[in-house]
C-alpha cells in the first residue's frame, strides 16, 4: 500500500477555482453550505439565503476541489461541477480544455512535460470485494489518501435533479468527503479506475457510502474533450424504466433484465425507427442490456449519426429496431421517465376525465390521453404503488384508455386476484405500476 499510494499520490492535484456570480445586495451569507450534505461541489463555495434586495452585485468566489494528472504532457481530469462558471483554474495555472455537464466531468491541461501520470485503467473488470484507495484534498488537507472496498457497482446516481444523467457509480467505503472530487479512484495495480464525484451522508461528511464515475464512461468522455474541447452525446427520444420482477410477467419475460420504453417523444430518432411504448430493449448492437441505466450509458456514448440496432421483446416476440441516434442538445432526452398516482374503489383512486382545463394544469402534452387520478385512499393498492393526484392514467394492462370510463371498465375486468399494470403520466415522463390486489 505504501508504495501504490507513493506511485500515485505526485499525480494528484489540488485545483483552485476563481468564478464570478451575481448577488443580492443584502444577501447573508451560509457558511455551513448545507447543501453539500449530498452533493459537494468546489470546496469552501459560499451558498446564502436570499432576501428582498433588488441590487444585483458581482461577487468572487473562490473553490477548492482535486484532480490526476492522466499524460505526461500536463492533462488533467477533474469533476464538471469544480470547475462550472470558473473564470480562473490554478493548478500551477491551468487551461480548461473542456468539461461535459452531462457526465459530470472536465479536462484542464497545463503547459508542462514529463509530468507524474497514472494511467486510465478498466473499470469493467472491477469486483466488489476489490480493494481501492481514493486520493484527494478534503477539507483542503493535501495529498490525503484513504483505503477501502469497492462496496458495489452500478450504482445510480440518487440525485432527483440528476436522475437523467446518464452513468452507473461504484460505490466505494474509502473516505471521499468535500475537497475529494475530480480525485481518483485507483486499483491495486495502480490505475485510475473511478473518479471522485460525491457522497450520501446526512451530517455532509463521510459515513461510508461514496461514489466515483467509472472509466468506462470517463475514458471516452476524456478522449472527446481533448480532441473536440466537447462531448456529443447520442439520444433516441425514448423514456425508460426497469424490467422488475413484479412487472416482468406483463412483458412476457423470463428474468427482470432489460429497459421498458415508457413513452417515445414524436418524430424522434426511437419513434421513426419503430420503438413503441411497452417494448423491452434486451440488447444493444448484440450486448446484452441489464437495465435502462446501462442502456443510457451505452446510448450517450455514441457518436450523433451512428445506427444501432436494438433488440426488442415487442407482446413476447423478438424484433430487430434500427435506430439513428441524434445529439442530445441541451436536455438529456433518453431518460428515466418518473411518475406515479393516487382514490377510491377497488383499487383505491378516483379518476376524472382530462379536460382541457385538466391539461392545462398539469401542463399534459396534447398527444396524452387518458384518465386524471383526483385523489387515492391512503394504504390502498394504488398508494402502494405509488401513485399520486394529479396523474394520468394512459393504459391498463398495455390496452390505451381514452377517459376515466374507459380506465375504470379497464380496471374492473382484472381478475379478483390479479395484479393490474398501469402506464402512467407524470410530471413530463411515463412509467409503469403494478397495482397489487391484495395489498390494502
Amino acid at each position: 500500500m505504501e508504495a501504490l499510494a507513493a506511485h500515485v499520490t505526485p499525480a494528484v492535484v489540488n485545483v483552485t477555482v476563481t468564478s464570478k456570480t451575481q448577488v443580492k445586495a443584502n444577501e447573508q451569507m451560509d457558511e455551513d453550505a448545507t447543501d453539500m450534505q449530498q452533493f459537494f461541489g468546489p470546496f469552501g463555495r459560499q451558498f446564502g439565503h436570499q432576501f428582498q434586495m433588488p441590487q444585483q452585485q458581482p461577487r468572487i468566489e473562490h473553490g477548492l476541489g482535486s484532480g490526476v494528472i492522466i499524460s505526461p504532457d500536463g492533462y488533467i481530469v477533474t469533476n464538471q461541477h469544480v470547475v462550472d462558471g470558473a473564470v480562473d483554474i490554478n493548478v500551477t495555472m491551468a487551461k480548461l480544455v473542456g468539461s461535459d455537464p452531462l457526465t459530470d466531468l472536465a479536462v484542464i491541461k497545463v503547459d508542462a512535460a514529463n509530468l507524474p501520470s497514472v494511467p486510465l485503467g478498466d473499470s469493467t473488470r472491477l469486483h466488489p470485494g476489490q480493494m481501492v484507495l481514493a486520493f484527494g484534498n478534503p477539507f483542503g488537507y493535501r495529498f490525503t489518501v484513504t483505503r477501502g472496498i469497492v462496496s458495489a457497482l452500478n450504482r445510480p446516481n440518487p440525485s432527483a435533479s440528476d436522475r437523467r444523467k446518464p452513468g452507473e457509480f461504484i460505490q466505494t467505503d474509502a473516505a471521499i468527503n468535500p475537497g475529494n472530487s475530480g480525485g481518483p479512484l485507483v486499483n491495486a495495480r495502480g490505475e485510475v479506475v473511478g473518479i471522485n464525484t460525491f457522497l450520501i451522508s446526512p451530517s455532509g461528511s463521510f459515513s461510508g457510502m461514496g461514489f466515483a464515475i467509472p472509466t468506462q464512461i470517463v475514458r471516452p468522455t476524456v478522449d472527446a474533450l481533448i480532441r473536440d474541447g466537447k462531448v456529443s452525446h447520442g439520444y433516441m427520444g425514448i423514456g425508460i424504466s426497469d424490467v422488475t420482477p413484479e412487472n416482468s410477467k406483463f412483458f412476457h419475460l423470463n428474468s427482470a433484465q432489460g429497459a421498458v420504453v415508457t413513452q417515445v417523444e414524436p418524430n424522434s430518432p426511437g419513434a421513426r425507427g419503430g420503438l413503441k411504448t411497452g417494448d423491452v430493449i434486451t440488447a444493444l448492437n448484440g450486448k446484452a442490456i441489464s437495465d435502462s441505466g446501462e442502456l443510457q450509458v451505452e446510448v450517450g456514448q455514441k457518436q450523433p449519426g451512428t445506427t444501432i440496432k436494438l433488440e426488442v421483446m415487442r407482446d413476447g416476440k423478438s424484433v430487430t429496431v434500427p435506430v439513428t441516434l441524434e445529439a442530445m442538445g441541451s436536455r438529456d432526452k433518453i431518460a428515466e421517465a418518473g411518475g406515479s398516482e393516487h382514490g377510491k374503489g377497488r383499487w383505491g383512486i378516483g379518476l376524472a376525465d382530462l379536460s382541457p382545463d385538466l391539461r392545462d394544469h398539469l401542463q399534459a402534452p396534447s398527444d396524452i390521453r387518458g384518465a386524471v387520478i383526483e385523489n387515492v385512499r391512503p394504504g390502498s393498492p394504488a398508494d402502494n404503488a405509488g401513485l399520486q393526484r394529479g396523474d394520468v392514467i394512459v393504459e391498463v394492462n398495455r390496452q390505451s384508455v381514452q377517459s376515466a370510463s374507459d380506465a375504470a371498465q379497464a380496471l374492473g375486468k382484472v381478475g379478483k386476484d390479479q395484479d393490474a399494470l398501469v402506464l402512467v403520466w407524470s410530471n413530463g415522463g411515463n412509467t409503469f405500476r403494478v397495482l397489487h390486489p391484495t395489498q390494502g
